[in-house]
């Protein structure tokens, strides 16, 4: 018991510190003056990691450390970079042979690619640390890893209080308590007030950061692997050479879409819910935590789920999950329906991604499963929200109502009824016009996996 509880604190970090910072950054970046070039540089730093873990990092920490040393290295340098984001300023720059510099872009990157450079292996190390110890990890690992869901969720909670305007709350004792904390809870900060206090989510992040690599030293002792157990160096080849058989291709493009079109959710989403939903600022990360507490219900019914519906139906219901929810937030900018289409994201999650991870584990060879997992993970925490912060600042700048091409549409398309929706007069059209663009790559998504996707009835030796 006293080993799982370990391993139970340890995952709640792991996912706070991600589950910290990710939701409000995209929000933030902009106010420090990024251009959309620098807002997606900033923002691939974690993809870049995930696609250097995959061929490099995973396998170099594997070989050469016990892991908890490895995690707790990892986890002490990385959380003292992201916590000096918290004092990167806009306007800082600097001449340097004889052109202006933007220092505050290169502090914010050079900490934001330090800290993913040495957080993302460490998703994979946990998980590995946990396999390791675990006496039966089939019954006992799924109870370990929903402590990170928890943590995730957890992450979010401080700042329903750290982002309200204080200034505007009367004193306790002029009010009284019910009232006080009304009025605290429902005071958010706005605007460049807010956008500056979003920082103290680096901090938050970094100080979990420092607490695991603190707390790593105390994890069971987990020795590193030789190079046969670790993986082969080419295994991930012989793991793509199955992208020949074409139930799997399929798969495989199938999650370039939605890891995708789930990367666009977590980039316009905390800006949505403020500006154009009408939810308080500090009550955005709260409301978006509304779909990890979905996930773990979710994830309670998927073993049921794919019993009765099968690989093909359960995922395709999962990517329609991404169409719905999309859908609602273009055309019902409003709180209640905001808030509650949230819970599609345990659909989204489980129902695909979750089911990806469990179909790859039952289809493919034992001896590249590792492997396969980690190539399909490329998708998933890489390549595809790669494509989404690249596409994400120019969307928004495209649909953007300040655009300075207003015919823009008009030469694109005409002058008909589709170019006259697509301009957007207000913000609350901006969002909607986003939206729509991964709402209908989720549904060609879902089309596709319906049509093309068929695995074969018994899994492959």
């Amino acid at each position: 018991m006293f080993l799982r509880t370990r391993l139970s604190i340890m995952m709640f970090l792991q996912f706070f510190i991600w589950g910290a910072w990710l939701p409000l950054i995209f929000g933030y970046l902009p106010s420090l003056g990024f251009s959309e070039i620098k807002q997606t540089a900033i923002l691939w730093t974690f993809n870049i990691s995930a696609v250097i873990a995959m061929f490099f990092s995973n396998q170099f920490a594997d070989r050469n450390f016990a892991a908890e040393k490895f995690l707790s290295f990892s986890h002490v340098v990385g959380g003292l970079s992201m916590m000096g984001l918290f004092w990167v300023k806009s306007g800082w720059t600097a001449v340097v042979a004889g052109e202006q510099v933007d220092v505050t872009f290169c502090a914010f990157f050079t900490l934001m690619l330090v800290h993913c450079l040495l957080y993302v292996p460490t998703i994979s190390i946990t998980n590995s640390i946990a396999f390791a110890n675990l006496s039966n990890p089939q019954t006992q690992f799924g109870p370990v890893r929903l402590w990170g869901t928890i943590g995730w969720i957890a992450a979010a909670t401080p700042f329903v209080f750290i982002l309200v305007d204080w200034a505007k709350v009367p004193s306790m004792s002029e009010v009284g308590f019910v009232t006080w904390l009304g009025k605290a809870l429902g005071t958010s900060k706005t605007g460049d007030a807010l956008r500056e206090t979003t920082n103290t989510t680096f901090l938050a992040a970094g100080a979990a950061s420092l607490l695991l690599g603190a707390f790593s030293l105390i994890l069971p002792h987990t020795p590193p692997k030789p190079s046969s157990e670790s993986g082969g160096s080419l295994a991930w080849v012989e793991a793509l050479k199955l992208l020949r058989h074409p139930f799997v291709l399929v798969l495989f493009i199938v999650t370039f879409f939605d890891a995708t079109v789930h990367q666009l959710y977590f980039f316009w989403t905390a800006s949505y819910l403020e500006k154009a939903a009408g939810i308080p600022g500090n009550w955005v990360m709260p409301v978006m935590t509304i779909g990890q507490v979905a996930e773990i219900l979710t994830m309670a019914i998927l073993g049921l789920v794919l019993k009765s519906l099968g690989w093909r139906a359960t995922m395709v219901i999962g990517i329609l999950g991404h169409a719905v929810r999309f859908g609602v937030f273009a055309f019902y900018p409003a709180p209640v329906p905001a808030i509650a289409v949230n819970v599609l994201h345990g659909i989204c999650y489980a129902f695909f991604f979750a089911t990806v991870y469990i179909f790859v584990d039952e289809f493919f060879p034992k001896d590249i499963r590792s492997s396969a997992q980690g190539l399909f993970n490329l998708l998933i925490l890489g390549i595809g929200p790669l494509v989404g912060n690249f596409f994400g600042p120019r969307l928004s700048a495209w649909f953007s109502p300040s655009h300075p091409n207003p015919e823009r549409f008009t030469k694109l398309f005409g002058d008909n009824a589709f170019s006259a929706f697509l301009t957007a007069g207000t913000v609350k059209e901006q969002f909607r016009n986003c939206f729509l663009v991964p709402a209908s790559l989720a549904l060609f998504a879902a089309v596709f996996l319906l049509l093309f996707f068929h695995p074969p009835k018994k899994k492959e030796a």
